[in-house]
């Protein structure tokens, strides 16, 4: 089967066997690129072998399903209480990662990973369920509710995300966005633009861009005693502003991919968001390319100022 491979820093198509092993054979219909992607690709960090983690596909009966992309212990302290993503196995369960992931024409994955979409969601949308999941944990873990008013730092996928999960949980949602695509966006699925949050104005502040500089603004903007999403993948130092933190007694939270809450995994409330609101899709989805042009498709990722937002891959 055709496969994507990074060999080099250089994205390469190859002729790779079909997956074998026990398990839910899935045909894969969309898999997005993620700014993580990107990163790995230009930094040479070794993954397993195909990457690619925001997966959904069909399965032989023509269902649709997304994949939740890690396979963890299961029996450790951390995924007892329902932390799956810090469970100890760490990067190796991570599809895309440690294991092959979604950039081929089949995957298999436990039947546990599988997320059900609602009805009318179909597999080349169900996609957006990984990043929005991302965000959906992070609201969660920030105890963002109605009666907040909140400020999201970056336009990017998990910006834009953030704000559908947000606005979601009825939050009144301010967006700073760079691009003219991510502007268009984030008024799309309800924020207010802004070109920076006022100062002490915001209940949480969710850094989705993950520079000293947005971080900076973030706490300016935050009230005292607010919170301070940390949403953004950082591959660096984490730079805070000492002075104001302490001053304002900022509580600080670091959200890194999703778990479960009970019977509830973060997955299923970002897929129940997606099949609700069609604007999301519409909002996220900037280009579709097939497979066999995936080293166009990576190239064009980077393109921001192109309006480059959510990039899937389609076999």
């Amino acid at each position: 089967m055709l496969a994507v491979k990074f060999d080099s820093k250089k994205v390469v198509l190859a002729d790779v066997p079909a997956p074998s092993g026990s398990g839910v054979r899935v045909k894969v219909r969309a898999c997005g690129i993620c700014g993580s992607d990107v990163t790995i690709l230009d930094s040479g960090f070794p993954i397993f072998g195909i990457p690619g983690h925001e997966i959904a596909g069909e399965l032989e009966d023509g269902t649709p399903v997304a994949i939740e992309p890690f396979d963890p212990c299961g029996c450790c302290r951390y995924c007892l209480g329902g932390d799956h993503q810090v469970c100890v196995k760490g990067n190796e369960m991570i599809y895309g990662v440690g294991r092959n992931g979604g950039m081929a024409e089949e995957i298999v994955v436990p039947a546990e990973r599988l997320v059900p979409l609602p009805r009318g969601l179909d597999a080349t949308t169900g996609f957006l369920v990984e990043p929005l999941a991302v965000a959906v944990h992070g609201v969660r873990r920030a105890g963002i509710d109605g009666s907040m008013r909140v400020l999201v730092v970056g336009g990017g996928t998990i910006g834009l995300s953030a704000v559908a999960a947000a606005t979601a949980a009825h939050a009144q949602v301010d967006l700073v966005a760079r691009h003219p695509a991510q502007i268009a966006a984030g008024r799309q699925l309800g924020a207010e633009i802004v070109e920076s949050g006022q100062e002490g104005d915001y209940d949480v502040v969710l850094d989705c861009a993950g520079t000293a500089s947005a971080t900076a603004a973030s706490c300016e903007a935050l009230r005292s005693n607010g919170r301070l999403l940390m949403l953004a993948s950082s591959w660096d130092k984490i730079e805070l502003p000492g002075l104001i933190v302490a001053e304002k007694e900022i509580d600080i939270v670091i959200s890194t991919m999703y778990g479960r809450a009970g019977m509830s995994r973060d997955v299923d409330v970002a897929a129940t968001i997606l099949g609700h609101r069609e604007e999301v899709s519409d909002a996220l989805i900037s280009h579709r390319f097939p497979l066999s042009q995936a080293p166009e498709a990576f190239e064009k990722s980077r393109d921001r100022e192109g309006g480059a937002i959510k990039i899937a891959l389609e076999p």
